[in-house]
């Protein structure tokens, strides 16, 4: 657990599959920043996320293994080239994903104290989204 402005709190950084299947789960304090996860949660052929997993070092992580990326740029980077605005929007399946998983009050409103049991209430829910039904 950590402490952010608004208290105590927890971040969940989620991987999936192309189907919006989950895969991995990792969480972080509150204070903690996206982009420090960035790397456990790329995957082998092509990375997208939102603007807090823009950064130098996340993209020198990209190329260097030769991943495609599709993040947006902040208003102060400039770089050009082209973005892929329908891969972009595919990042709705994780968000969808999200959504599924906090219908377990357990995971929306937590109440665990901590972090192992909380990381156990999510790999159950997401064990439960794999199972066919």
């Amino acid at each position: 657990m950590g402490r952010s402005q608004g208290g105590f709190s927890t971040k969940v950084h989620l991987k999936a599959d192309g189907a919006g299947r989950p895969l991995t789960v990792l969480l972080t304090p509150g204070q903690q920043h996206e982009s420090t996860v960035f790397e456990p949660l790329i995957r082998p052929c092509r990375a997208s996320g939102d603007k807090g997993y823009t950064g130098h070092r996340n993209r020198v992580a990209l190329r260097r293994r030769g991943i495609r990326q599709t993040i947006p740029k902040l208003s102060t980077e400039d770089r050009s080239g082209p973005f892929d605005r329908a891969t972009y929007h595919r990042r709705h399946l994780v968000e969808n994903l999200l959504a599924r998983c906090k219908q377990y009050r357990a995971l929306a409103t937590r109440y665990d104290k901590r972090a192992d049991s909380f990381r156990a209430a999510w790999v159950i829910v997401m064990t439960m989204l794999w199972l066919p039904g």
